[in-house]
């Protein structure tokens, strides 16, 4: 049984006990939530040693570092070293993105190593796969790849199956077109055969494939906006209302299924866009990139989307897709994946705390009482990036003359130092007659 299966049936599985007890949840209240499908839990039985993860408003905003080496940039081993980064980072889940030639052999690569859940989008193989200057994809070879990734033990899939033909003329009249990569392919080959989306005609024998591994769906945004000017347009949410019904058709099937969100969206857009999805999708998780709210900003856009994606985890993402400062120019390396790592666990649990989840904001109060106890270590600890904040400490301490002074820093310095002076203020207001 998939995981959804056995929720229906009143199971509790060991993948949501190990959610529940990850979360600080009932292990019934997980059961529940990916009973009505308001949330998922990737997992593959062929990923082996992979540790379960829920994703739903139920539980704490989740993260996915996007991996995976291009056809001009990049090898096998970078990727796992780039694995390896957002790991340690704080990746909840990860997607292999690559192209190109042995691609299985990478892919194997980074599910043996990796012990949060791998996703992938199929149809990148299948290009891959194809001779020619510009391959085209064929639909056929695109099912028996699904197949292929799911007996490997690939635990979710970017299907983009809701890019219909008659989305297509409204999508080019956009200043940017379709900027999603697995729906240009998609739409290409709707326009050259005249044809239907062939996932979406062929979407029961797709169900069959992903519901015998327990693959989870994530359904594609393949007409997301890739400039402000075009958000919230209609052939986003002309997608959007065929995702809905895709929704219902993989919950009557048993599959597990996640629906993936905008890219470029004005600020003031984003509770309306999260709001709408949930409407029309019934509840299921939404997996957002970014949103990226200024197009202005390269080399910058893991901070321009971050605050998109703080605002997107208040109003209704479960899952945020991070953006790295390479966005719009390249291949991330290692560091530009750490430091969109470390943007994307702020903005998620920004948006933990503004939706008052329940124990989000602990941690923040454990730093307050650091930072009022001088107690740098523990500030450290409590830190997203505590390597980071420990070096940028200590790089001022070299260059001063007290440079073991732990009751100040350098911002204010001692006499000067807010904290220090609330400190003496409390003395003497605990010296003062009461009442």
């Amino acid at each position: 049984m998939t995981q959804l299966e056995a929720a229906r049936k009143g199971i509790v599985t060991e993948a949501m006990r190990a959610v529940a007890a990850d979360e600080n949840v009932d292990a019934e209240a997980v059961r529940a939530a990916v009973a009505d499908g308001t949330a998922v839990i990737p997992l593959n039985p062929n990923h082996a040693n992979c540790r379960p993860v829920g994703v739903g408003r139920l539980f704490a905003t989740k993260i996915n570092a996007n991996l995976g080496r291009s056809v001009t940039h990049s090898g096998k081993g970078d990727e796992l070293d780039k694995l390896g980064v957002a790991l340690q980072a704080g990746a909840d889940f990860v997607m292999d993105l690559s192209v190109g030639e042995d691609l299985r052999s990478i892919r194997q690569g980074m599910l043996n190593a990796s012990p949060r859940p791998l996703g992938t989008v199929p149809v990148y193989e299948t290009i891959s796969r194809l001779k020619g200057d510009i391959p085209h994809m064929d639909p056929s070879l695109l099912i028996g790849v699904i197949r292929e990734q799911a007996e490997q033990g690939v635990d979710f899939m970017t299907l983009h199956a809701g890019l219909l033909l008659k989305q297509i003329p409204a999508a080019m009249r956009r200043k940017m077109g379709i900027v999603s990569r697995g729906g240009s392919i998609m739409a290409e080959w709707m326009m050259e055969n005249n044809a239907e989306n062939p996932l979406y005609v062929r979407w029961d024998e797709v169900m069959d494939i992903l519901a015998e591994h327990d693959v989870t769906v994530s359904l594609g945004d393949g007409m997301r906006p890739g400039c402000l000017a075009d958000a919230s347009d209609s052939a986003q949410f002309g997608e959007l209302d065929i995702l809905g019904e895709l929704v219902e058709r993989c919950r009557a099937r048993g599959v597990q299924v996640m629906v993936e969100g905008p890219g470029h969206v004005p600020f003031d857009q984003i509770r309306a866009n999260m709001e709408r999805e949930q409407e029309v999708c019934k509840g299921a998780p939404f997996y957002v990139l970014g949103p990226v709210v200024t197009d202005i900003a390269p080399g910058y856009d893991h901070i321009v989307s971050a605050i998109g994606a703080t605002a997107a985890a208040t109003y209704g993402a479960s899952l945020l897709c991070y953006v790295t400062p390479a966005e719009h120019l390249g291949l991330p390396d290692a560091d530009e994946v750490h430091r969109g790592c470390i943007a994307y666990k702020i903005a998620a649990h920004a948006g933990d705390v503004a939706r008052g989840l329940p124990g989000a904001r602990d941690r923040d109060d454990e730093m307050s009482d650091a930072r009022a106890a001088f107690d740098w270590d523990r500030q450290f600890s409590l830190s997203l990036d505590p390597d980071h904040a420990r070096r940028r400490w200590l790089k001022t301490r070299a260059f001063t003359d007290e440079a073991h002074a732990d009751d100040h820093c350098s911002m204010c310095g001692k006499e000067f130092c807010a904290v220090r002076t609330s400190r003496r203020i409390r003395a003497l207001a605990a010296q003062m007659p009461q009442g």
